[in-house]
């Protein structure tokens, strides 16, 4: 099951088309969630509160419907239901994902203040959820094409290698495998350029980390990129034109006790396609 939060922005009903599509290739089923305060969905029939619960409560139905009409216009072949989720979106999302293989959500809510780039449900759920959340922008997706992944040759990003791969094998695509290496010289700042030794072993590196995804969907047609840069810009660039880009939850770097590493971070807020977050086995 895929289970895709909603909340009448418009980036949640990009995440419930996108959702809709994911499940309808996957040959699964889909639930629509809302999340809304607990008081309010738990409010008795009577007292000084009942009409704005009452109000709340339709209002969250009607995000809903209007997410599923969407998805019926679209996949009407899928499996669909929905619910609404009493308390914090980010706390009920979490919960809920324990019993789905993959999370939706958009990028930006109702809720969030403008010049931010993802809302802080996008970035509560992501590296937190049990299983893959993806991050769906408000631009709309209507071809899927290649699909790009970050690759570190760290163990916890074999997980994200291995979503990627079997992304790429599902919607028939391409899959770039892209590793982006900065190098400190004596005295501060950054290589210029490794040398062909030093280059060799990145490749190799990054051939090594994606053996055996490869073996297991050897239909799928891999290119190996190995690209002198900070990981986010190379990431970002990679992203443009590209039907999903994956990554890892934390990367070979990351501090131990945080959940999201400052990669993924900031692709969630950069990054040109849907985001797809994985995190380690």
């Amino acid at each position: 099951m895929i289970i895709v939060g909603v909340d009448g922005s418009a980036a949640g009903l990009e995440a419930a088309s996108w959702a809709a599509r994911e499940a309808a290739l996957r040959g699964t089923s889909l639930r629509v969630v809302h999340a809304m305060p607990k008081w309010a969905s738990e409010m008795p029939g009577h007292g000084p509160y009942t009409d704005v619960a009452r109000w709340m409560r339709e209002g969250a139905e009607s995000v809903l419907e209007e997410a599923l009409t969407r998805i019926g216009e679209q996949e009407g072949d899928v499996a669909v239901d929905s619910a609404l989720l009493p308390g914090d979106a980010r706390i009920a999302l979490i919960k809920a994902a324990e019993e789905a293989e993959l999370l939706v959500v958009g990028n930006h809510g109702l809720g969030g203040f403008r010049g931010l780039l993802v809302g802080s449900v996008a970035l509560g759920v992501a590296g937190r959820a049990s299983c893959e959340v993806v991050v769906v922008r408000t631009l709309p997706v209507n071809v899927r094409r290649r699909i790009v992944v970050g690759v570190d040759g760290s163990p916890a990003n074999a997980a994200a290698v291995d979503f990627a791969f079997s992304e790429a094998a599902l919607h028939d695509t391409e899959l770039h495998a892209v590793h982006a290496w900065r190098g400190l010289v004596a005295g501060g700042g950054f290589e210029a350029a490794a040398s062909v030794q030093e280059e060799d072993g990145l490749r190799g590196m990054l051939t090594e980390s994606l053996a055996e995804a490869a073996r297991r969907h050897p239909d799928v047609k891999v290119t190996e990129h190995v690209v002198n840069g900070h990981p986010v810009e190379v990431l970002k660039e990679a992203s443009a034109g590209a039907g999903l880009l994956v990554v890892g939850a934390r990367g070979r770097s990351g501090l131990a006790g945080l959940v999201l590493g400052s990669v993924s971070n900031a692709l969630l807020q950069h990054a040109d396609c849907p985001v797809a977050v994985v995190p380690p086995r």
